[in-house]
C-alpha cells in the first residue's frame, strides 16, 4: 500500500522507536509556536514561493483545476484534512497522489475495500516466537501523507479507525499510544452515496474533514491537453518533488502566526450560529468547523501575501469548510437545494463586520 519514499523522521522501521507519548521533534517545534509577533515578510514570501512551487507541480498532473489545487494546498497549510467527492474518473485520486508525490516525505495509499479491517489502518500487535513479547507492526496510518482512495467503500467500523489520528495525531493499539509525524494529512476520496456499494461516512468522521472539494469535470480545453499530457504516459510518473516535510512544517509555523482579529472572529462564529439555528438545516456546524474555518483562513491570507484575514477570506472558504458537515431537513431535500446553497445564503445573510484597515486587522 505503499507509494514513494519509506524513509520517516519519527519511525526509522524499528517498532521500538514508536515509544509511548514521544513527539517527533518536527511536531514539537510547531507547537511551540504560538501567536507571536506575526507572521514576517521574508517569511510570507518564503511560502508564497513554495506553495507556487508545490501548485505548479500539482497542475502539470491535474489540467484546468487552479482553484481545486489551492483549495488542496490551504487545507495543507492549515493542518487540516481533504474530502474529494465527485463521480469516478475526474481525477480525484490522480490529485491526492499528486499533492503527496510534490512534498519529499513519506506516502501510504489505503484502498478502501468492504473487507479492510481497522487494524489495517492503525497497525496490529504480533506476538514474537524469538523474542517471547508482542512486537507492533504499524499500520498505513503512519505516514506525512495518507491517501485513502474511495473511503465510503469501506464499512463504518472501518472508517472510524481513522477518527483518533484524524484529530489527535496519534494512534492506540493496545492501550499504548503512538503519536504521528508532522505535517500529516489524510486525503480522502469517495463517490457520492447514490453510486453502489458505498456506505455514508458518519457525521463524526465527516466533521474531521476541514474541507471537501468536487473536483468537477474539465473544460473541453483542458480536457484536450489531457488527452496530450496523459496520452502516452502518465504526468504523475514524471512528477518530482518540490518541496520536503520540514518546509511544509516551517510554512505551517508562518500560516500559524497570521493574525486574526476579533472582529473576523466573531465573523466566523456568526456564520456557524447562523447555520445552527437555519429552518433550512436539522444539523448545524460544530464548534470544530468554527476553529477550522478561521484555520483554513489564515492559510489563505498566509498565500495571498497578508499577515492578517480579511472576512472575504472567511466568506470564500465557508462553502468548502461547512457545507459537508450540515445535515439538510426533508423540506430542502424536497426543494433539492444543496448544502452548499444553504451556505451561499448564510454568508449572504449574515452581515459583514465594519473594519478600521490593515493596520488595526494586524494589531
Amino acid at each position: 500500500m505503499t507509494v514513494g519514499s519509506n524513509s520517516e523522521v519519527g519511525y526509522t522501521g524499528d517498532p521500538g522507536a514508536l515509544n509511548a507519548g514521544a513527539v517527533p521533534a518536527a511536531r514539537a517545534a510547531a507547537a511551540a509556536v504560538g501567536g507571536g509577533a506575526g507572521a514576517g515578510a521574508a517569511d510570507l514570501q518564503r511560502l508564497a514561493e513554495t506553495t507556487g512551487r508545490i501548485r505548479a507541480a500539482v497542475e502539470t498532473v491535474i489540467e484546468g483545476k487552479p482553484e481545486v489545487v489551492k483549495l488542496a494546498v490551504t487545507v495543507l497549510l492549515a493542518e487540516g484534512h481533504l474530502l474529494l467527492e465527485d463521480v469516478p474518473g475526474v481525477g480525484k485520486t490522480m490529485l491526492a497522489k499528486a499533492l503527496a508525490r510534490s512534498i519529499d516525505c513519506t506516502v501510504r495509499r489505503i484502498q478502501f475495500t468492504p473487507d479492510l479491517l481497522p487494524s489495517d489502518i492503525t497497525g496490529v500487535s504480533i506476538f514474537d516466537q524469538q523474542r517471547k513479547d508482542f512486537e507492533f507492526k504499524p499500520g498505513a496510518i503512519f505516514a506525512n501523507f495518507v491517501v485513502g482512495d474511495e473511503i465510503n467503500r469501506a464499512s463504518p467500523k472501518t472508517q472510524s479507525a481513522l477518527l483518533e489520528s484524524m484529530e489527535e495525531r496519534q494512534v492506540t493499539v493496545d492501550g499504548t499510544t503512538f503519536h504521528l509525524e508532522s505535517p500529516f494529512m489524510v486525503v480522502a476520496t469517495q463517490n457520492p452515496i447514490e453510486m453502489e456499494g458505498t456506505y455514508p461516512l458518519p457525521e463524526a468522521q465527516r466533521d474531521r474533514f476541514m474541507a471537501r472539494i468536487s473536483v468537477g469535470y474539465p473544460s473541453p480545453a483542458a480536457e484536450l491537453r489531457m488527452l496530450d499530457t496523459h496520452g502516452q504516459v502518465s504526468p504523475l510518473e514524471a512528477l518530482r518533488p518540490v518541496a520536503d516535510a520540514a518546509e511544509v512544517a516551517r510554512l505551517i509555523e508562518t500560516v500559524r502566526a497570521v493574525h486574526v482579529s476579533d472582529e473576523v472572529r466573531r465573523y466566523a462564529i456568526d456564520l456557524v450560529n447562523a447555520s445552527r439555528t437555519s429552518p433550512e438545516l436539522r444539523l448545524g456546524a460544530s464548534p470544530r468547523a468554527t476553529l477550522q474555518l478561521v484555520r483554513a483562513a489564515r492559510a489563505a491570507a498566509a498565500m495571498d501575501g497578508r499577515d492578517f484575514v480579511l472576512p472575504d477570506d472567511v466568506q470564500k472558504l465557508a462553502a468548502s469548510v461547512l457545507a459537508h458537515r450540515l445535515l439538510p431537513t426533508a423540506e430542502t431535500q424536497i426543494s433539492r437545494r444543496t448544502t452548499e446553497q444553504v451556505v451561499a445564503g448564510l454568508v449572504a445573510a449574515v452581515p459583514v463586520p465594519a473594519l478600521g484597515g490593515a493596520a488595526h486587522l494586524r494589531r
